[in-house]
């Protein structure tokens, strides 16, 4: 790995000191909001000693995008003209991407910057790329947009500007305000699945949303400061549904339209398995922990009480039944709470399922007890004792498994990347 700053700081143009810098009008001939330096709590890069720091931080998550990242700078470059900005590539890419990016970046007064991650590194997909760039700005304004054109980068002076006219914390260009347009989405099905989701997520944070037309988005402008990573779990491609939701309060937001073009080259990196993930996440976002674990204990009943029957009517003792229906529930709950309760957790499955299982199986101490009282004290059926004992267990094995499982197993959050922006040598 080697560190390569591509391009060069700004000069400061007029040697004015950054603390005395002064909210002016557009620049005429740009049409530019020159925007004031807020204070931030990072340090800048050391690139940007004796400079002025950058005023907005454009964050470009790619993967595989070698043949959009030329004219991609070219057009940031001519959109931020008359600001002091920088541009951090974090690249998931396994092609030329990084290269492309050096070669396209190196004849720019615009510094650009490449973090990359390796496979095995990619922690949070897509999400976790814009979560890392967000880490390593030097503005006080992060703009995220996508590596494949088919974000205008022309729109990012209107967001700064509507930014720091409306003291916004989040601004939002959106595909469904006036002067926006989702035209560029392939196909009507895609189009359908963008409107579903928005209506989707919507219902799911009626408060939290409200006023929000496009949450789906991935082109936005959000305040540096108004973001804890400590709080985001990104996975996946819907990082501004993750920021929204697990804000510590509420942000003040703003929308711009703007028309989504179609993709300039490449393909998409949208799939069925990036449906999923954020078809988890949002389940995840809006019901509580212990709500998704009963809920999941709730489907492993199915399995056990299936089984327990199903082994006695063959001749097997309830008891028997029992113990033997219960290790198939417990391999279902497992699965269940790898998916849906702690998921994304560091270290293997194989090393979780053991202490799992025996705190499953340790639960029998409580249930078997109490299904024979029920069965052969009170003579309740079987399949409505097994049920009831289940409910008993239940609040037990979580707080159990919670507490001494899981929190041993820290869910796996975006590593802080140095200030050092990486990128691979170009041999490797």
């Amino acid at each position: 790995m080697t560190s390569i700053p591509v391009g060069n700081p700004p000069d400061d143009l007029d040697g004015t000191p950054t603390d005395d810098l002064r909210r002016t009008r557009p620049d005429d001939a740009t049409g530019l909001l020159r925007l004031p330096l807020l204070p931030h709590p990072r340090t800048p890069p050391e690139e940007y000693r004796g400079h002025l720091a950058p005023e907005v931080s454009v964050v470009v998550p790619t993967r595989n995008e070698q043949h959009n990242v030329e004219p991609l700078l070219r057009r940031l470059e001519r959109a931020l003209r008359g600001q002091t900005g920088e541009v951090i590539f974090v690249d998931d890419s396994d092609d030329g991407t990084p290269d492309a990016i050096a070669r396209a970046g190196s004849a720019l007064a615009l510094p650009v910057r490449v973090h990359h991650r390796p496979a095995g590194a990619r922690h949070g997909g897509l999400g976790g790329a814009v979560s890392e760039g967000i880490a390593l700005c030097a503005a006080p304004y992060a703009v995220v947009i996508d590596g494949d054109l088919q974000h205008p980068p022309e729109t990012i002076p209107t967001l700064l500007a509507t930014a720091v006219r409306d003291d916004a914390d989040l601004v939002i260009a959106s595909r469904y305000v006036t002067g926006g347009s989702a035209s560029g989405l392939s196909g009507t099905t895609r189009q359908l699945v963008s409107s579903s989701s928005n209506l989707l997520c919507r219902l799911a944070f009626p408060r939290r949303l409200r006023g929000v037309s496009d949450v789906m988005s991935g082109f936005f402008l959000v305040r540096v400061a108004a973001v804890d990573r400590r709080g985001l779990r990104p996975d996946g491609y819907k990082i501004l549904l993750e920021l929204l939701a697990t804000a510590a309060g509420p942000l003040r937001v703003r929308e711009v339209g703007y028309v989504f073009a179609a993709r300039h080259a490449g393909d998409s990196n949208v799939s069925v398995g990036e449906g999923v993930r954020f078809a988890r996440r949002l389940f995840a976002l809006r019901v509580p922990r212990a709500a998704r674990f009963a809920l999941v204990g709730a489907s492993g009943t199915v399995p056990n009480l299936l089984g327990t029957a199903a082994l006695h009517r063959l001749g097997l003792h309830y008891l028997a039944a029992a113990i033997i229906a219960t290790q198939i529930a417990i391999a279902w709950n497992f699965a269940g709470c790898e998916l849906l309760v702690w998921d994304r957790q560091n270290g293997s499955r194989l090393r979780r399922y053991p202490p799992f299982a025996m705190v499953n199986n340790l639960d029998l101490v409580i249930r078997l007890p109490l299904l024979a009282l029920l069965v052969g004290r009170w003579g309740l059926g079987v399949g409505v004792a097994t049920l009831l004992s289940l409910a008993v267990a239940v609040l037990v094995r979580y707080l159990v498994v919670d507490r001494l499982i899981y929190r041993h197993h820290p869910p796996a959050t975006v590593p802080e990347p140095a200030l050092a922006l990486e990128a691979p040598d170009a041999a490797g």
